[in-house]
């Protein structure tokens, strides 16, 4: 197996985000293109170009920290979920929902961090994962107690914060409690963009972070089998050896549909491996 990792060896790279190309008609707030170098520039940026919103994202200290950059008051808290609570139950207006949807498209164009850190070439975009997720949820058999309508919805949400704030891994060395926080903070700032009709997306995001429903604990095996089932298939094509991916997911999975599925492609690695050495072997 020492030479079949050899030939599977794979070099690191780092992950840079690019700028989408301007629109021949930006929107106002997205009127100046930006290079983000890096998550956090582009969590700042984006926050900075919406400039009819009521306030910018600020990081906020982690409990027992000090203030970094002006932490929350409770007052501000209190004030920005007053008006979160007061714009949820009407619909957004169309200059609204474009703006959201134009913020949404970085979801579409921000590469995946961990493959992009493994040198995989045309990466995934966290867009392209959300939407296989959904797709699990719409496949899926009919499970008692699982509303899978609801399914599809939370998958679509779960990692829509990821649109200003990139895709922290734990590569990044940031603690999980501040991922949370920046994330949340991400989701209220789409939220204010959006204006209206947003009581259901974050509560969808709030269960799914929480795990607080049976319909997160399916969605939550669905991002980690989409995971090891996209390491699958970039093994395959890239020949490369993915085992970290496989590693932090195992014995982790909450539901039988889960850990069929993950089953059944840990069974395909293992005969793909097992081919691979064989052919090595006969070499």
């Amino acid at each position: 197996m020492g030479t079949n990792t050899a030939i599977f060896h794979s070099s690191f790279l780092r992950r840079s985000i690019n700028p989408p190309s301007p629109s021949p008609s930006p929107s106002p707030c997205f009127s100046n293109p930006v290079k983000f170098n890096c998550r956090e520039e582009c969590w700042r940026t984006v926050s900075m170009q919406h400039q009819h919103l009521r306030r910018s994202v600020k990081p906020r200290a982690l409990p027992g920290a000090e203030s970094v950059n002006g932490a929350y008051s409770e007052e501000q808290e209190a004030e920005d979920e007053k008006f979160v609570q007061s714009s949820s139950s009407s619909p957004p207006s169309p200059s609204s929902a474009i703006d959201f949807l134009t913020l949404c498209r970085l979801l579409k164009t921000t590469k995946r961090t961990g493959w992009v850190n493994h040198g995989i070439q045309n990466a995934e975009s966290i867009a392209d994962h959300m939407y296989r997720m959904a797709a699990m949820a719409l496949i899926v058999a009919d499970v008692s107690g699982i509303n899978r309508d609801r399914c599809v919805k939370m998958a679509i949400v779960h990692d829509i914060a990821e649109a200003i704030v990139g895709d922290i891994t734990p590569s990044d060395g940031i603690p999980k409690e501040e991922k949370s926080r920046r994330e949340r903070e991400a989701l209220d700032e789409m939220c204010r963009v959006l204006g209206g009709g947003v009581r259901e997306i974050r509560e969808l995001w709030n269960e799914y972070e929480n795990n607080s429903s049976p319909e997160a604990n399916m969605v939550k095996d669905f991002d980690k089998v989409e995971l090891i089932l996209q390491a699958l298939e970039y093994e395959t094509e890239h020949g490369k050896i993915l085992d970290e991916f496989f590693e932090s997911t195992t014995g982790k999975f909450q539901t039988d549909v889960g850990k069929a599925w993950a089953a059944e492609i840990l069974a395909r690695r293992s005969k793909r491996i097992d081919h691979a050495c064989k052919e090595q072997y006969h070499s």
